[in-house]
C-alpha cells in the first residue's frame, strides 16, 4: 500500500513540476497506453475494460484538441490530426478494430517521439525561437 501511496505521490509532483512540454508528452504517453491496453482488452473479449481505455484515451486527445494555441499555424494541422485520431478511436471501440488502434498508435507514436526531440532541443538551446 505505502508503495502505491509513494508512486502516486510522485506521479502527481511530476505533473505539478513539469512544463507545458512535459504535459503534451505526457499526455501523447498515457493515450498510447490506454490505445495498447485496448488492444490487449479486444484481444482477451474484455469488453468492459476495452471500453474504459478507449474513453480515456478519447479524453486525452479531447484534452489535446482543447488546448492547442491557435496562434501557431501547426494548430490547425494538429487539430485535423487529433480528429482523426478520435474518429479512429470511436469506430475502433464500436467496431473492436484493431487495425484502427495499430494505426493511430503508430501515427500517435511518431507525433510523440517528435514532441520529444523538440523538448530535447529547446531544453539544449537548439529549438530555434519556436515556444512549446
Amino acid at each position: 500500500m505505502y508503495t502505491n501511496q509513494a508512486f502516486n505521490q510522485y506521479r502527481d509532483q511530476s505533473v505539478l513540476t513539469a512544463g507545458p512540454g512535459e504535459l503534451v508528452l505526457m499526455l501523447y504517453d498515457g493515450c498510447l497506453k490506454q490505445v495498447r491496453l485496448a488492444r490487449l482488452a479486444i484481444e482477451e473479449k474484455l469488453l468492459e475494460q476495452k471500453n474504459s481505455s478507449l474513453m480515456k484515451a478519447q479524453s486525452i486527445v479531447s484534452e489535446l484538441m482543447a488546448t492547442l494555441n491557435f496562434d501557431y499555424e501547426i494548430s490547425d494541422s494538429l487539430y485535423a490530426l487529433y480528429d482523426y485520431f478520435l474518429n479512429e478511436l470511436i469506430t475502433a471501440n464500436i467496431d473492436l478494430d484493431t487495425k484502427r488502434l495499430d494505426n493511430v498508435e503508430n501515427m500517435l507514436g511518431e507525433l510523440r517521439d517528435t514532441w520529444e526531440q523538440m523538448i530535447k532541443q529547446q531544453k539544449t538551446g537548439g529549438g530555434g525561437t519556436a515556444s512549446i
